[in-house]
């Protein structure tokens, strides 16, 4: 297969029109395309053409509502990711602490499987030797106490994928005391492993400018049998757990109320500064502002 021809920004603007896309205003499309790479807009454009054509009437303001919209979403639930990973570092830590002492997370043998700690702590290093020149936390404790830094200042160093997996590897009652601390108590060890790896990878591709919009996602979250229920309904007589919304839910039972229902008066507010925005295209049931 040959590969793709280079095309100016002009003739990709030339290749819209000639699939029905109406662009009233070429100059604002040209600085769109050039800013923003034509092969990542096309992919918000997806849901809005059959095959190579557009929908009659689609304009390229609608593609460009979707991409921010999608934006302004990452946004959104990157600050709230961030409010549980802080939250899930600080448990965890006190927990650990409690049982094994401040630097109890240097010995192996606190944890079920010595190679993945290993490599936590070896990245905790790099991270402790990168940051050491511009943290004072981390200077009072290598250079004035001339001590092991304690584990609950240590998490700050720890991306919530690190935290992740030494929660994986830690022994059963300390999950199971971090999973009750967070109101998770049924199964909780379990399913509190599951609902880090889920927000793990939500973070990701939030951070890096990953696509929310009509993204089916591999990797399904744990839900129960009560919040599939909540799930919108597909003709198929399935329901929908493949898109964003199923990892909303699960937000949903990491935050406080408070703070579920701060993040979600903000996404209602997108969704009504962007009306054009279908949000079944990221999994969201019609009422979904009575059901979550």
């Amino acid at each position: 297969m040959p590969d793709k021809e280079f095309k100016t920004i002009e003739q990709q603007i030339a290749l819209l029109k000639g699939r029905g896309l109406q662009i009233p205003d070429s100059t604002l499309a040209a600085d769109f395309l050039y800013r923003n790479n034509y092969y990542r807009v096309s992919g918000y454009s997806l849901t809005l053409r059959s095959h190579d054509e557009f929908v009659p009437g689609t304009t390229f303001q609608n593609i460009i509502d979707i991409y921010e919209f999608d934006h302004a979403l990452r946004h959104t639930l990157l600050k709230y990711i961030e409010v549980i990973e802080v939250t899930v570092k600080s448990i965890y830590s006190h927990e650990f602490t409690k049982i094994y002492g401040p630097a109890g997370y240097l010995n192996p043998e606190n944890f079920t499987d010595a190679s993945t700690h290993k490599r936590i702590m070896q990245k905790a290093e790099e991270q402790k030797a990168s940051r050491l020149p511009h943290e004072a936390y981390l200077k009072h404790f290598v250079n004035e106490l001339r001590q092991d830094i304690p584990l609950w200042a240590l998490v700050d160093l720890l991306t919530i994928s690190d935290i992740s997996y030494l929660y994986k590897i830690s022994e059963s009652p300390l999950q199971q005391a971090v999973a009750n601390a967070l109101g998770i108590e049924i199964k909780g060890r379990e399913i509190l492993g599951k609902f880090m790896h889920s927000m793990t990878i939500i973070r990701n591709l939030c951070a890096h400018g990953g696509r929310l919009y009509n993204r089916l996602f591999e990797q399904k979250p744990w839900l129960s049998k009560q919040e599939k229920a909540l799930l919108r309904s597909l003709p198929n007589g399935t329901v929908d757990n493949a898109h964003l919304y199923s990892f909303i839910m699960i937000m949903r039972r990491l935050l406080k109320p408070n703070e579920f229902l701060d993040m979600k008066n903000e996404i209602r507010i997108l969704s009504q500064k962007y009306a054009f925005v279908d949000l079944r295209y990221y999994g969201f049931r019609e009422d979904w502002q009575t059901v979550l």
